[in-house]
């Protein structure tokens, strides 16, 4: 095995789940023929998936054994949520600091939380949630904001900037309305591919 398909088995091991595109850029892979040879060529480490149009690769067993990873993933109706996730992390421009799934404020789990220019970010996806699930994540976030805890945070000191990516332009359009209150954001996934 190569350094390249090393580096790609861990963008796996990190990220989870990643199209042909997210790793043909992570790995800057020259074509998307390219890039199908070298997946084609690690194929005994690597299992896919089609979600419509484009194949999504994840480590099979054999994969998961040679970079030392415990975490099974199976296909799941949250593939696309991965996805969403890991087209802001290439879009961020891949932040050192890039953690998932973490709880903030003891109340929250935000899809990831990251690390850019010095200053902190939440990160939160909407791909299939209800407007009115994200209506009540946004309360907690905007009590959060108005508690001032993380005024004196050890690791923040301030309220991160809350971002979210959403699938088009009128969910866009919701969300900053309810956001309105709180430092945030809101990207469809065209405006960050």
């Amino acid at each position: 095995m190569n350094q390249r398909q090393q580096g790609i088995l861990l963008s796996l091991k990190t990220l989870h789940f990643l199209n042909r595109d997210q790793i043909m850029i992570l790995h800057s892979l020259s074509s998307s023929r390219n890039t199908n040879r070298v997946l084609s060529d690690m194929k005994q480490y690597l299992s896919a998936i089609k979600e419509g149009k484009e194949t999504i690769y994840y480590l099979s067993k054999e994969g998961r054994e040679m970079v030392g990873c415990e975490r099974i993933r199976k296909k799941t109706p949250q593939v696309q949520h991965f996805i969403m996730r890991n087209q802001f992390y290439i879009f961020a421009h891949c932040p050192n600091e890039w953690k998932i799934e973490q709880k903030i404020g003891g109340q929250i789990v935000c899809d990831a939380a990251f690390k850019q220019s010095g200053k902190w970010h939440f990160l939160e996806v909407d791909n299939n949630a209800t407007m009115t699930a994200n209506k009540k994540k946004i309360e907690k976030y905007k009590k959060l904001y108005e508690s001032k805890i993380f005024q004196n945070h050890e690791d923040y000191g301030y309220f991160p900037l809350l971002l979210w990516v959403t699938t088009n332009d009128y969910r866009q359009k919701k969300l900053l309305e309810l956001c309105r209150e709180i430092p945030s954001n809101v990207f469809t996934i065209d405006d960050i591919k």
